[in-house]
């Protein structure tokens, strides 16, 4: 039996001998009626404070316990704890988060939306990059499947991440703090403290410093005999105001601070002699900076009938990413390039292709005004509006030649449009792109008996996108005077949408409910701003100025219960989508000609299943389950970037001759077209879910939790091509270790924890570089690591 298929066996005699539970840890607050063993989660990104069992749809709520207990840091360490998700890296910073196969297609676009929107406390994060300062001081993330067309709209039509921050307490002084240890040099030290004022007003303020060694290396970066990568090196801090004059009034405050400056991911190309997962034959030393800030503010009136909420917010990013594009030393990438039995000048010979700068810069603010009624009473309702405004500049040079000059700078953005330099680049951009939107949507749930009720809700969205680019190939351009790249206006696109929710549920008894949904989710189109053979050739096929909008219509019949005196918790939902106009990352067939797509047509559906169960008083067992299938069901005839190059080459035309008859050159590379009907949709593996065991009790003279949990991923196609070489991403499973002791009567507590116990290299992503030199490229989940930390709490 193959290793997956044994994966596959243990994980499905581990969901079968559970009965499925979910792999959020039980949030803190409790209900009057549940027993002492059974507590209720309350998630907060429905918008109004619903009960995690008694809302109509799918949803995980994953504690800062249960974070701790899985070393989850960022967003990409909960693939594995939430059925259907999954987070995967793609070139420089990038995560592409994926719910049920939806998510974004189109990496390194700054123009382009995600499918799975991301909030801190509710407000919007514009950018994936910035993801990672998500995590700071977590009280609990929900994770909401499936669209959410009312009260989030677009840019959720794969769903919502919403991370839930610790807020200050009220007339009590705390503070928690933690220091831990680990293998590659692991350092990690935090700190909060919560200080009142009063009995009305309270700050808390937290900081963290988290560093480690690279889990992986370069072998040939000069003057390094290891070029450390997939290194930590970040520093966090958050500040928050809490006030509530009066009993109907509360008003909060923060702001988050997050900088990281690392060598990078490690991206291994497929192609990499060495056979040691952590060991990268690469030439070119690659580097992260992430600076994010984020400044927000709530406002919350109780009216009595209903509470009227504002929430504003300011958020800044930069972000400068380098790499290796080819993933190769020189020598090797020269062998991989070299069209064997010709001359070197015909086929177009370099030693490297590295990509010098990626720098993005974000600027954007969100207002929300919305008001929700109290809870009492048969009918429960939200109303409100939402405007956003952001700004993304970005700025890109790439260099690629047949020279031992390997590390170049940056050209400076006002470099003379003659200056020789610019004859060295690759590839260069300039663009910038403003996107305004509103948006307005109600929701209303009607009870129409004491268990049977409806839901209905319906959103309005309006987006507006503005910009300027211009880029550059190597050459000199026509422009005479001033600086290399002088970006011209883009054409404008505006789109308009209706969303909206339909729901019945009926509650069998309290504890047992099933429901069935209507939702539409729904995505805006965009910007493309490269010359393309749409452009120069009227070729339909070719990438357009402008992209759709996507929508996704989904239908879900799910059903929530507690059994056995409240000791089984029992969640399922099966679900069927119908998704139109996806956006994804297509080749155009003029060269750097790539951008956004629309696949016309995708059918994507599965069942999900958690629960968590009471074996006795101290143990119980937590599992999670998803089985998810979709494939392309309409023609498209896409252009993978792999095989415009390989026929590109094939026909005689190198990049460097590609200009001198692009015409013949764009003609060949239009031939490797291939109909995407009946593939595969990307990021959507067909099995997923995890098994664990947890222990609180007594112990001695304190209290002792353990947890031993499994998690699996399965197999999935990274884009929509299928290339069964480059898209292919394997399975993997990992078993995480966790213990923690508190004597009795003691603020202190020590942990120890041991993350992929067996030292699995899985692989988190494979995909193809989508722009350079179209080399392929792994990434992997983390290596074994131990730590032990010594915290107190009081």
């Amino acid at each position: 039996m193959t290793k997956t298929n044994n994966n596959r066996k243990y994980l499905l005699a581990g969901v079968a001998l559970a009965v499925l539970a979910p792999t959020g840890a039980w949030a803190e607050e409790t209900t009057a009626e549940s027993t002492e063993y059974v507590n209720e989660i309350v998630i907060t990104a429905t918008k109004l404070n619903t009960s995690l069992q008694e809302a109509s749809l799918s949803a995980t709520a994953v504690t800062a316990d249960a974070l701790k207990q899985n070393n989850i840091t960022d967003v990409t360490g909960l693939n594995g704890s939430v059925p259907s998700l999954v987070v995967a890296k793609s070139g420089g910073g990038e995560r592409m988060v994926t719910i049920r196969g939806i998510g974004s297609e189109t990496p390194e676009n700054l123009n382009s939306q995600p499918g799975v929107s991301y909030h801190i406390d509710g407000v919007y994060i514009f950018n994936s990059i910035a993801a990672n300062a998500a995590f700071v001081d977590v009280g609990q993330v929900e994770v909401l499947r499936g669209p959410q067309g009312t009260t989030f709209g677009q840019g959720s039509t794969g769903g919502t991440i919403n991370v839930v921050s610790r807020e200050p307490l009220l007339g009590k002084f705390g503070m928690n703090g933690e220091v831990g240890l680990g293998n590659y040099n692991l350092l990690n030290a935090e700190l909060g403290m919560d200080v009142p004022v009063g009995d009305n007003l309270a700050f808390r303020v937290y900081g963290n410093r988290r560093k480690h060694d690279g889990y992986a290396y370069a072998t040939d970066v000069e003057g390094y005999d290891k070029y450390e990568l997939d290194d930590e090196n970040s520093t966090s801090w958050k500040a928050m105001m809490r006030w509530e004059p009066t009993d109907n009034l509360k008003v909060t405050l923060a702001t988050i601070q997050y900088d990281s400056d690392t060598h990078g991911p490690a991206q291994k190309n497929v192609l990499d002699p060495s056979e040691d997962p952590r060991v990268v034959t690469q030439d070119y030393p690659g580097r992260s900076v992430v600076n994010t800030d984020l400044y927000y503010g709530t406002v919350a009136l109780d009216l009595d009938f209903a509470t009227l909420k504002s929430i504003t917010s300011y958020q800044k990013l930069h972000s400068e990413q380098s790499w290796d594009g080819d993933g190769l030393n020189a020598d090797l990438f020269s062998d991989v390039t070299y069209w064997v039995g010709a001359n070197p000048w015909e086929t177009g010979y370099f030693n490297y292709d590295h990509v010098a700068l990626w720098e993005s810069n974000n600027e954007s603010w969100t207002q929300e005004v919305n008001l929700a009624s109290n809870g009492e009473g048969p009918f429960n309702w939200i109303i409100g509006g939402v405007y956003l405004w952001s700004k993304n500049d970005q700025y890109i040079v790439e260099y690629r030649a047949a020279d031992d000059q390997l590390v170049r700078p940056p050209l400076p953005v006002d470099t003379a449009w003659n200056d020789p330099q610019v004859l060295d680049l690759t590839y260069a951009s300039l663009q910038s792109a403003t996107r305004k939107a509103w948006a307005a949507y109600f929701q209303g749930t009607y009870d129409v008996t004491d268990k049977f009720a409806v839901t209905a809700g319906i959103r309005y969205n309006h987006d507006e996108y503005s910009g300027t680019s211009d880029s550059n190939n190597g050459e000199f351009p026509d422009y005479g005077s001033g600086a290399y790249l002088q970006p011209t206006v883009s054409p404008g696109l505006s789109t308009n949408e209706w969303t909206g929710k339909f729901a019945l549920e009926y509650k069998f008894t309290p504890e047992n409910m099933v429901y069935a949904s209507y939702t539409r989710g729904f995505k805006p189109g965009g910007l493309n701003g490269n010359s393309t053979s749409y452009v120069n050739f009227g070729w339909e096929t070719g990438i357009k100025p402008t992209y759709q909008p996507e929508v996704v219509d989904s239908f879900e019949i799910g059903s929530k219960n507690r059994f056995f005196d409240d000791a089984l918790q029992l969640n399922v939902s099966g679900f069927y989508y119908k998704y139109k106009n996806m956006q994804f990352l297509d080749e155009d067939a003029i060269l750097y000609g790539e951008g956004t797509a629309n696949a016309p047509s995708a059918k994507i559906y599965g069942i999900e299943l958690e629960a968590n169960y009471r074996i006795t008083d101290s143990l119980r067992l937590e599992t999670s389950l998803s089985q998810l299938n979709g494939e392309f069901d309409a023609d498209y005839y896409a252009l993978d970037p792999v095989d415009a190059l390989a026929a590109q080459n094939a026909a005689g035309y190198p990049d460097w001759l590609f200009w001198s008859n692009y015409y013949a050159a764009s003609v060949a590379r239009e031939s490797a077209r291939s109909n995407i009907n009946g593939n595969k949709v990307p990021k959507l593996p067909k099995w997923q879910g995890s098994a664990a065991l947890v222990y609180n009790g007594k112990v001695g003279p304190g209290d002792l939790t353990a947890r031993v949990q499994y998690q699996y991923r399965g197999e999935f196609f990274y884009r929509v091509f299928n290339n069964e070489f480059y898209d292919t991403t394997p399975s993997y499973s990992v078993v995480n270790l966790f213990v923690r002791y508190e004597p009795e009567g003691s603020p202190v507590y020590v942990t120890a924890s041991v993350s992929n116990l067996f030292d699995e290299a899985g692989v988190n992503s494979r995909f193809s570089d989508p722009y350079g030199s179209s080399q392929g490229f792994e990434t992997y989940i983390a290596p074994r690591q131990a730590i032990f930390s010594v915290g107190f709490k009081f």
